[in-house]
């Protein structure tokens, strides 16, 4: 089994409550480099983030900057890196594994919606499948459940809807499932009725809210790009310090 992959994998079994796996999510190589130097185990790049530090609007991001993106991330560091990307850019399964391989990844965050739309259950589970298949033991798939946040009025019952989805993905081979933006009180419902890890949204306030969510059942917390819009703020701060505002 590759070595980088099976660590990964790891780290997200076996955690006591209250003690998930932590993933901060670089934007570029120094970001990358000083969230190894702090001590973090491994990372996961947020797409709206390396969207931002190249310039783009979420989502609008050309694959191939990405990917590229990605792999100075992956280089840089010595931690195993996973890395968002989106609902896959549109690549077949097969093609979309070699690219994350080339890119020097250990894993992948795969969204169920696609222009704000989500995508027919059974069709992103067969999708989900065949990169398992392409895959085999050397990607973790993450699979994004997008309910909470598309939903809308195509959903009556977001949390049972959740719990749908994310069952048939991890029966199609997913290592971990993420229902973004499903609120505290949803995440032991979650935690109990699906057989995979559960990634959770964190707020980057402090270690007294990763610890609840964990308590609460998520066993992995990420932050999407909220740790690079801080430290763009941080950034218009020294600014406005240095026009002595």
């Amino acid at each position: 089994m590759n070595e980088p992959v099976s660590l990964f994998r790891a780290l997200h079994h076996g955690r006591e409550p209250g003690d998930p796996l932590v993933l901060p999510g670089p934007w570029d190589v120094p970001s990358a480099r000083a969230f190894e130097d702090a001590g973090f185990p491994a990372l996961a790049t947020p797409s709206a983030g390396i969207a931002a530090s190249l310039g783009h609007a979420d989502g609008r991001t050309p694959p191939a900057e990405m990917f590229a993106a990605v792999a100075r991330i992956a280089r840089a560091v010595s931690v195993p890196v996973s890395a968002d990307v989106e609902a896959g850019y549109g690549l077949a399964p097969a093609e979309l594994v070699e690219r994350l391989l080339e890119a020097g990844v250990v894993g992948c965050n795969l969204e169920d919606s696609a222009d704000g739309v989500l995508i027919d259950p059974r069709r992103q589970a067969e999708r989900l499948a065949q990169v398992r298949a392409a895959a085999g033991d050397r990607l973790f798939v993450n699979a994004r459940v997008d309910t909470y946040v598309h939903g809308g009025r195509d959903v009556t019952d977001v949390a049972a809807e959740t719990i749908s989805r994310a069952r048939l993905y991890a029966e199609a081979g997913a290592d971990c499932v993420y229902p973004i933006m499903a609120p505290a009180e949803a995440l032991p419902g979650l935690a109990a009725a699906v057989p995979v890890p559960l990634n959770a949204l964190g707020s980057p306030d402090g270690p007294e809210a990763v610890r609840r969510l964990g308590e609460l059942g998520a066993a992995r917390i990420t932050f999407g790009p909220q740790l690079q819009r801080r430290a763009a703020e941080a950034v218009r701060g020294l600014g406005d310090r240095l026009l002595g505002r």
